[in-house]
């Protein structure tokens, strides 16, 4: 199998939106159909940043007249991106027979996209490249290479967190905790949340045990 690890940036509903209240999703995009000229891509976006942020990103959405179907449980939601104008996902739509995701779209804060995706045959790897290219505002292929199938991850949907689990992975991630040397500790992560340590504790040790099984099973 050929995989391609590319980052883009390009003029997108929710990209735009991420960079707008910083806050970063991981996404799955589900069976994209084309019609007219339309493009209409299900997808399900699990929102990660402060509470805050994301609900400015999601009264935002809310507003946009080009999402529908909009459902919301906690921080993932599911929409469906209607638009006339030809992006990535369009592209992928057309050679999705021959090319698949191997792992979900990351978000990031500051808009770009990172995709990860393969296929058998590596012309239809450089044509997705090539064509996405011309659309995208910038586009950076991280790598091309050809690896085993047991190398290749394919996506899961995350296990599901409270919305205090959920909070204290994602700023214990963000401030460093997990960093080596650490850039942050558990009384600092507890004065951001305004919890006690041990209640950070408690939320930060059952967000790894159901997040680090479902890692792990990947490595097997």
């Amino acid at each position: 199998m050929w995989v391609a690890r590319i980052s883009l940036l390009h003029d997108c509903i929710i990209a735009n939106k991420c960079r707008e209240f910083k806050v970063s999703t991981i996404s799955q995009p589900f069976n994209v159909f084309i019609e007219n000229g339309t493009t209409y891509s299900p997808e399900v976006h699990t929102l990660w940043g402060s509470q805050e942020n994301i609900e400015g990103f999601m009264n935002s959405l809310k507003k946009d007249k080009r999402v529908k179907n909009l459902e919301r449980e906690g921080n993932t939601i599911f929409l469906i991106e209607v638009t006339s104008k030809d992006i990535p996902i369009s592209i992928w739509s057309k050679l999705a027979p021959k090319l698949i995701f191997t792992r979900p779209i990351n978000i990031g804060t500051d808009g770009v996209e990172h995709w990860e995706v393969a296929t058998w045959d590596k012309v239809v790897l450089t044509s997705f490249i090539s064509d996405t290219e011309k659309i995208a505002e910038k586009l950076k292929v991280e790598s091309i290479r050809q690896t085993k199938l047991t190398d290749i991850y394919f996506s899961r949907f995350l296990p599901k967190l409270s919305d205090q689990q959920r909070q204290a992975i994602t700023l214990a991630f963000e401030f460093g905790y997990y960093a080596w040397p650490k850039r942050t500790n558990l009384k600092q992560l507890s004065k951001v949340m305004h919890l006690s340590v041990a209640t950070v504790r408690e939320h930060l040790k059952r967000a790894e045990e159901k997040l680090m099984p479902n890692l792990l099973n990947q490595l097997k």
